[in-house]
Order: structure tokens, then sequence, then C-alpha cells
């Protein structure tokens, strides 16, 4: 994993260099995962351009790409969008009224941390938006980068079925998760200048915003436990052996 430097987004890293289970690494140059892209400066889209990124994937609601408009990187490379929640409403991936809403309304069955039954809601609710994603990435010419706001909860979701698929140490998968607490203070401070993210950055303290290595790790679990494991989830939602595949070989 390797923190790309830009001016205009705070969580972006170039996710090569993750060690395998069954040896060796992640590729370099394939898959990249942000925070919001709408601040990126010229210099920014040159490097990411030049770096060779041809796709990017998505994960706002259409209220949020609709309230932000077009990023730099609009008609520069290919954009897919996939969004993880409900396509109605104000909702976005720091909302705390939505995340108590989809525990609510999702049931006991699923874990007692708020921020678990949030990411499987993810699941739940947008099935065909998660496997979408993870085809857009194994479709892409170039690097591929996800994002969403933060590029924390909906961008840690999908990554990390990316690289449970690409066969990635399940440690290594829950300590880049982790990795973007490094930069919480940075993020925050950018979602809170665009009034389309400030008063949901505000319901909560700062602190409680930092991801917690221990969520994606029962994430993960409960992924075991349901399904066995991410392959067994993606299988039952329309992720086939040859998407299996094909992703695999292009994050290898």
């Amino acid at each position: 994993m390797s923190w790309i430097p830009l001016s205009g987004a705070a969580n972006v890293r170039d996710l090569g260099g993750l060690p395998l289970a069954d040896g060796g690494a992640t590729s370099y140059g394939e898959l990249v995962r942000a925070d919001n892209l709408q601040g990126l400066t010229g210099e920014d889209v040159d490097l990411l351009v030049g770096m060779g990124l041809s796709t990017v994937v998505d994960l706002r609601s259409p209220y949020e790409v609709l309230a932000e408009g077009p990023g730099p990187l609009v008609g520069v490379v290919e954009h897919r969008t996939h969004s993880l929640v409900p396509e109605a409403g104000a909702g976005t991936d720091i909302d705390a009224d939505y995340l108590m809403l989809r525990r609510e309304h999702v049931g006991a069955r699923f874990p007692a941390d708020p921020v678990v039954a949030f990411y499987l809601a993810y699941l739940s609710d947008r099935p065909e938006s998660v496997v979408g994603a993870l085809r857009a990435v194994s479709e892409a010419k170039g690097a591929a980068v996800v994002h969403c706001a933060a590029g924390k909860d909906r961008t840690g979701v999908v990554i990390a079925l990316a690289l449970a698929v690409a066969g990635v140490e399940r440690e290594a998968i829950v300590a880049d998760y982790a990795a973007t607490g490094e930069r919480i203070g940075d993020i925050l401070a950018r979602l809170r200048a665009s009034p389309t993210y400030v008063a949901d950055i505000d319901r909560l303290p700062d602190e409680k915003h930092k991801p917690r290595a221990e969520s994606m790790a029962v994430f993960l679990d409960q992924l075991d436990a349901d399904w066995g494991g991410p392959l067994g989830w993606l299988e039952a939602n329309g992720f086939q052996a040859p998407d299996v595949e094909r992703l695999r070989t292009k994050l290898r």
C-alpha cells in the first residue's frame, strides 16, 4: 500500500504491495481507493492520469453527486456510479440518523456494532451496486479508483471485498481499512468545507468518525458465518467464477 500525495484529496492510496495468502503481493497501478475527488487540482488530475488511471468508481448517492456537481475527472476518464445507499433523500455515508435507521430496519440478526450493521446494510440494500462496482474495477483498462465521501465506509466495504477476491491476507485487509484513520483530521476538514457534508460531520464528535480495525474484522467474520466468506456472498449475488477470475487476475 502506498499513499498518493494529492493537493485536493486526503485519503488516496494505491493498493499494490498487499500480501497474498498464497504468496506474493497485489500489483501496483491497478486499484486505488480515495475520498471525495471534487477538490482535485489540475496537477492532481495529471498525476492520476499519468499513473494510468482509466476508471472512476463513484459510490456516492445521487443526492451527493448532484449537490457536489461534476468533478475534475469527469470527461477525462470513464465514470461508473454505483450508489450503496437508497437512492432517495439526502443520504451520505456519514449521516448518523441514516445509520441508526438502517440498524433498526435490518433487525436483530446484525451485530451490535452499529458500524458493522451499517456495512451489512450496504450488502442488503444494494447488492447490485456492490457487484457492479467490483465488475467496474475488473473491467478497467488501467487503474481504477474507488471513492465515496470520506473513502472510509462505502469505499471500505467494496475495497475489502475486492481484496478478499484477490486473496489478500485477512490481517492486511483490516490494516488497510484502519489506515484511513491516519488521515481522518484532513478528511473531515475537507468535508466540512462542503455544504453537502458539514451537517452530517458535525452530528458526531471527530473521534467517532475514525475507523476501528475491529469493525472491519467483525464485518468479515459475519460474512464468514453467514456466507462462508466474502466469496460466498458475492457468488450468491451474481458475481460468478468468471468475474472472480477477472478481478483476481487484474489485482495480482
